[in-house]
């Protein structure tokens, strides 16, 4: 019993031990990522206060630099008097040149002058379609707001064009009577194009919380808010936002609520260009700031994702360093239980180190032996192969022989007539000189021309066919291969009376090495004539199939009696042959496939459905090889 406890008291000690370096390690984890996610919000606050400081200068400037411009429109004398009482077409005339000239140098959208009912008198754009001569635009609140004797500023939406801007008014005085009211239209795309350059999602409020600019399209013209009654009836009938409905934002806020700590999470908060959109809405800082000389609020959302990361991060770093530090600690209590070991251990690991260096010497004496057979064989093994490739090319080389051997009757006999005519036509040619008759001795020369050609065409071929060289694979035409093989056999073709269909066009071409092509080809023509003897129809085809530049394969078929399953089995086995004793070694197939094999590519063979047998060579591309 009391064996038991103990035994249940190790085994419980063994649980424990594990399970409390894991509570450790996640209670050390924990403050870590949360004072990391602490000091990545400041950071990412001050970062977003920075640029948002920024961004307000910018605004700033845009507005400034143009906001001067009704003040100086009401300067001039033409205005006043354009103002003051009814005045002729030729003072307008000059009204609308000079706001044409100034918007011109200052490059806002337009410049135009309101008489005091709200009807445009003047406008920089009056040679335009889309002119504001004419326009009554009293409704709007920056003509109120002159009319009144104040500075108008605000946001609107252009009626006439659709384009939004920021609009600037003055009045035009009299005597301390209002006459009249100058504009200037500020164009926006310089701050739209701004928020787009921002890495992060943005936007710009007006005054009643609605969006008017933000690179996300979907936010545009919603409110942060939801509008009072009396903003949205100002809204209609100003037309601040030309009829546009004004949606909710994705997610209602307090503009002017935001703190250090306000975060969020806005659904489809990225725009297409951005990267990560199209995620599941993560969570975003919000950093608010009032452009109080426009009356906007700029709101900027820096995202949090990389401060989750960073602080996952740092949790898993401080975790990884509790986790060696423990890890440290059983590797000093391991180590204090093995040196009380290593004592009790040292004799036997000293006789085991014996037996080691006994077993290791022997192993290595025998690595050695096996090490040296290997080097044998090798050497043997590279002889063998250099030996059976000398063998190959001497019994490729036989082969040719052969073959020039079963030709040499024809070719004899085809050298014998151009021969007997030579000396005849040179015998004439003589006795015409002795008889001062050049002209009749020239032209049986030139007939003696014309048969040294012909015999050396047909000596050509031999002398290229019965060379002895290495294969040298190359870019061939194969119908003029066909040609030469042709050129060799014609003798023992007519001899047979064989008739010959030759369908290889000229384009066709293959890789390979074109002697040792001529010779399959020589090999396998010689062959279909031989099967074909005895046979009433005598036909021989050569053709491509395949593509006409590149074909799958060149076939030689005859009209013979075919080939029989047991031959099929045998056909390319070494000394196998079906022709008559002392007409054939049963050689040339077996040569033959291991030349085409040798170009990569294979000869096949197989009996046509009609009768007859075919021979299929398939050789590779040229582009395909060269490139190797």
């Amino acid at each position: 019993m009391i064996g038991n406890g103990v035994g249940a008291r190790h085994a419980l000690w063994r649980w424990v031990r594990p399970v409390a370096a894991i509570l450790l390690v996640v209670l050390i984890a924990l403050p870590a990522y949360r004072l990391s996610v602490f000091r990545g919000m400041e950071a990412a606050r001050t970062d977003a206060d920075h640029r948002l400081e920024l961004f307000a200068s910018a605004v700033d400037g845009i507005i400034m630099r143009l906001e001067h411009i009704p003040a100086t429109v009401e300067l001039n004398p033409d205005v006043q008097a354009l103002l003051r009482a009814p005045a002729g077409a030729d003072v307008a005339a000059r009204v609308n040149a000079y706001l044409d000239e100034l918007n011109r140098q200052v490059g806002a959208i337009s410049v135009y002058v309101l008489d005091e009912h709200g009807v445009v008198v003047a406008a920089s754009n009056w040679q335009e379609r889309q002119s504001l001569i004419g326009k009554d635009l009293s409704f709007r609140t920056y003509f109120r707001w002159a009319l009144g004797g104040l500075t108008g500023r605000h946001f609107a939406v252009g009626t006439a064009e659709g384009e939004p801007g920021y609009y600037v008014s003055r009045p035009v005085r009299d005597g301390g009577v209002v006459v009249g009211v100058t504009v200037v239209k500020i164009g926006l795309g310089e701050l739209d194009e701004a928020l787009g350059a921002l890495t992060e999602p943005a936007l710009i409020a007006d005054s009643n919380g609605v969006v008017i600019m933000s690179p996300v399209a979907a936010w545009r013209y919603t409110a942060l808010e939801p509008l009072s009654a009396a903003a949205r009836i100002d809204a209609a009938r100003s037309r601040l936002y030309d009829a546009r409905e004004i949606r909710p934002f994705p997610v209602p806020m307090a503009v002017r609520a935001i703190d250090d700590a306000t975060t969020l999470r806005l659904p489809a908060a990225r725009p297409a260009g951005f990267a990560g959109a199209g995620r599941a809405a993560p969570e975003h800082l919000v950093g608010g700031r009032p452009l109080e000389r426009v009356g906007w609020w700029l709101v900027l959302f820096p995202e949090l994702s990389a401060v989750h990361r960073q602080a996952l991060a740092h949790a898993a770093l401080a975790a990884t360093a509790s986790g060696l530090l423990l890890m440290l600690m059983v590797y000093i209590a391991q180590r204090r239980r093995i040196l009380r070991q290593r004592l009790e251990t040292q004799a036997m690991l000293e006789r085991a180190n014996l037996e080691l260096e006994a077993t290791v010497l022997r192993r290595t004496q025998d690595l050695s032996d096996t090490n040296a057979r290997l080097r044998r064989e090798v050497a043997e093994r590279e002889a063998a192969e250099k030996t059976l490739r000398d063998a190959q090319d001497e019994l490729v080389q036989a082969g040719k022989l052969a073959v020039l051997g079963q030709l040499a009757t024809g070719i004899t006999h085809e050298l014998t007539q151009p021969l007997g005519a030579i000396r005849t036509l040179s015998g004439n040619a003589a006795e015409y000189l002795r008889r001062g008759a050049p002209d009749k001795a020239g032209s049986n020369l030139e007939l003696v021309t014309r048969l040294a050609d012909q015999m050396g065409a047909i000596i050509t071929p031999l002398r290229s066919f019965a060379r002895k060289s290495p294969a040298m694979p190359s870019r061939v035409n194969l119908a003029a291969s066909v040609r030469n093989a042709l050129l060799l056999v014609d003798p023992k073709l007519r001899a047979a009376a064989v008739a010959l269909v030759n369908r290889v066009p000229d384009t066709a071409t293959a890789w390979c090495d074109r002697v040792r092509l001529e010779q399959v080809l020589v090999n396998l023509i010689g062959n279909g004539a031989d099967a074909m003897a005895g046979q009433p129809d005598r036909s021989l085809e050569i053709a491509i199939e395949g593509d006409a530049e590149w074909p799958a394969a060149l076939t030689v078929s005859d009209s013979g009696p075919g080939l029989p399953p047991e031959v099929m089995q045998r056909l390319f086995d070494p000394f196998f042959t079906t022709k008559p004793p002392g007409e054939g070694l049963g050689l040339g197939l077996a040569i033959s496939r291991d030349i085409v094999r040798e170009f990569g590519g294979e000869l096949r063979a197989e009996s046509r459905s009609g009768g007859g047998a075919c021979f299929r060579i398939t050789l590779p591309a040229p582009n395909l090889e060269s490139c190797r």
